[in-house]
């Protein structure tokens, strides 16, 4: 393991937090730069006054307004990132790895890159000995996966002074005609982010070794029935476990 984060340095991510009324919170997520400046409803912080600074301190904007100034978390990261696609959110991600029983040195596809939110909790989880195949149909989509991804990894390179694992493969590639691609490939996972999963299974379950699981994130309770509908009728190899949907309630606890 390398040396444990200290100060900010040029070129990470620095996440600013700062309260505000009600109880709320505005985050804002920035790549420190010498020159740039942090711009907030309440006035602006120089980068120059971050970097070098600890994690944890608090600092006055130009406005007087206090920023609570630490590194992001992946999921934070994941909320804040430049998207296009609606993004799979981190607590349904959470759960998806869960029932995946994802472990180190896994090989996972994932069809539908979107903006990559999947890609980076999938890349942490199989770590550096795994690989992750990320398919994507879309050419705009597919680079904004892939700069996503990358500007993570070289934020967390240059705070932590520790690599970021390089194991996500973007593909530009309808997943449907990749069955070529799946001969060369023995799968331990699948997770499906797409509109019609049931066309991509009959193409990636041969590639899918026995026992593996294959997780499938759908908006609606229609696109479910139609996906169960197409294994019966296809007579695909498929056990449906369970269908599961994720809440996630915040609470405010304020003085009597």
């Amino acid at each position: 393991a390398g040396p444990r984060p200290g100060a900010f340095r040029a070129g990470e991510l620095a996440l600013a937090e700062m309260r505000r009324k009600h109880n709320t919170t505005l985050k804002l997520l920035c790549r420190l730069a010498a020159e740039a400046v942090l711009s907030s409803p309440s006035g602006v912080l120089p980068h120059r006054d971050i970097i070098g600074q600890l994690p944890g301190q608090v600092l006055l904007t130009s406005g007087g307004a206090r920023l609570l100034l630490r590194r992001p978390s992946l999921e934070e990261y994941v909320l804040l990132m430049p998207r296009g696609p609606t993004i799979a959110y981190p607590k349904d991600i959470s759960a998806i790895l869960m029932m995946m029983d994802i472990h180190p040195g896994d090989t996972v596809l994932e069809t539908g890159s979107g903006s990559g939110a999947m890609s980076l909790f999938l890349s942490r989880a199989v770590g550096p000995k795994g690989r992750v195949l990320s398919y994507e149909i879309r050419d705009d989509h597919h680079s904004l996966a892939k700069k996503n991804y990358r500007h993570w990894r070289s934020a967390w390179e240059i705070g932590h002074m520790d690599e970021w694992p390089d194991n996500v493969e973007f593909i530009l590639k309808d997943i449907t005609t990749a069955a070529a691609d799946m001969k060369s490939v023995t799968l331990d996972a699948v997770v499906l982010d797409m509109l019609n999963p049931q066309c991509a299974l009959p193409v990636v379950h041969p590639s899918l070794k026995q026992g593996g699981v294959c997780a499938v994130y759908l908006a609606n309770i229609t696109q479910v029935i139609d996906l169960l509908d197409r294994i019966r009728s296809c007579k695909l190899p498929f056990l449906c476990e369970r269908i599961i949907e994720v809440t996630h309630r915040s609470w405010s606890v304020l003085p009597a």
